[in-house]
């Protein structure tokens, strides 16, 4: 693969990876705009985007046998065709429980892209330069939180909130375009692999029996679900609480985001010297002390909105490390299920992302409290899965080792 083959097909990747944080982030801003058009309250509108995590969650189940049985290209087209009317569907929607319902069909057909995304990164880069493909994957998703609140911001204001949704229809239908012009069709469909429920069972418990990818898709997608925490209360917490306008909000959300692209690119710099192994346990031990700081600070008061914003930005930092790392070890082992194990591990995260904001809108008391302790504590139960995992692991070898040698001296 050439070198601009290769940043083509990145960007292509990038932009279908894209797809849930634009049609999460795009809309934030207009979440008071859409409880009042709706006659609801923030806490319902919310609930679309509990919505829109819980349909990623289930959707990647669905979409990662499609993909190893059918190849790459017609599940994700159709999944697209999907999203393409949903995003249409909830231009159009006059109430809240619509919206909700049609969020979570959107999802349905978006998640095509996070799974096939992933899998096609594993199919077209060799096993050693598949982490640094997904930190290339990572900038590129890192650059859509910078300019969709923003965008959305704009958008909802001058034309309403309705209108967002019409670009990301619109949006969508060019990414397909470009997909079916620069994208390689990575692996072909795979006739051997039965869609019959017990033998995709199968195959998911295969993925589930391998140690490294329980580890590292659990540990790395929960911890990599804080964001999920914030992009479900930072609207209400800088719009109602700090009394900001919904463009100088979609600006506050870039700055925050904007620590993920920075990372992203030390990620490069840092595999050179060091493995993924190394990166994420370290990344997750500063971020837990980071978060720490942070949730004891906002509940006692230490920090005004751009305090606030500042210790966000250092915590957010982490995600540009754990991310890609967690990714790349996590579908290392697999080259015949790798569908099946990037649903599986875009399931976790996702489903984690989901739980996440529910509690955000559950503990919900006016306060950016709920906000910052779940992005807290999605870190540390990371790093404690990391830490037992690893430990599990080595207890294991020890005691084969000490099993294996009576017979090893006969």
């Amino acid at each position: 693969m050439t070198r601009k083959q290769h940043f083509v097909v990145i960007l292509i990747l990038g932009a279908l990876s894209t797809i849930s944080p634009f049609s999460i982030d795009m809309y934030l801003p207009g979440f008071p705009a859409i409880a009042k058009d709706l006659n609801t309250t923030i806490d319902q509108v919310q609930l679309s985007l509990t919505s829109y995590l819980i349909g990623i969650a289930l959707g990647q189940l669905l979409y990662g046998p499609l993909l190893d049985r059918f190849g790459r290209r017609m599940p994700l087209y159709a999944g697209l065709v999907v999203y393409i009317i949903a995003s249409l569907g909830c231009a159009m929607t006059n109430s809240i429980d619509a919206l909700i319902a049609m969020r979570f069909l959107q999802a349905i057909g978006g998640c095509a892209g996070m799974v096939a995304s992933q899998a096609l990164v594993r199919d077209l880069f060799p096993i050693n330069k598949t982490a640094q493909a997904f930190s290339s994957l990572t900038l590129v998703i890192a650059v859509s939180p910078l300019i969709a609140p923003t965008i959305g911001g704009y958008v909802t204001a001058g034309f309403g909130w309705h209108v967002v949704f019409l670009i990301l229809a619109s949006v969508m239908a060019i990414i397909m375009g470009c997909i079916y012009f620069f994208l390689p069709e990575g692996r072909t469909a795979d006739a051997s692999l039965s869609l019959r429920p017990q033998a995709v069972l199968t195959n998911f418990l295969t993925v589930l029996k391998q140690q490294q990818f329980l580890i590292y898709a659990f540990a790395g997608g929960i911890a990599t679900a804080a964001p999920f925490a914030f992009i479900a209360g930072s609207s209400d917490v800088f719009i109602n609480l700090y009394h900001t306008s919904e463009q100088e909000y979609g600006w506050i959300f870039t700055i925050v985001a904007s620590a993920i692209i920075g990372s992203t690119q030390l990620n490069h710099i840092l595999l050179k010297r060091y493995t993924s192994q190394q990166i994420i346990k370290v990344t997750l031990v500063v971020q837990n002390l980071v978060g720490i700081v942070l949730v004891v600070g906002t509940a006692y008061g230490w920090y005004d909105k751009y305090e606030l914003v500042g210790m966000m930005f250092l915590f957010l930092i982490g995600q540009g490390l754990t991310g890609p790392n967690g990714t790349a070890l996590a579908l290392a082992p697999f080259t015949k299920l790798t569908g099946s194990a990037a649903a599986i591990q875009g399931s976790i995260r996702m489903g984690v992302g989901g739980l996440t904001s529910a509690a955000v809108s559950a503990l919900h008391n006016n306060t950016p409290v709920p906000m910052v302790a779940m992005m807290a504590l999605c870190t540390l139960v990371g790093l404690f899965i990391l830490g037992i995992g690893k430990g599990t692991v080595r207890y294991r070898a020890r005691k084969h080792e000490v099993e294996e040698k009576p017979s090893v001296m006969m």
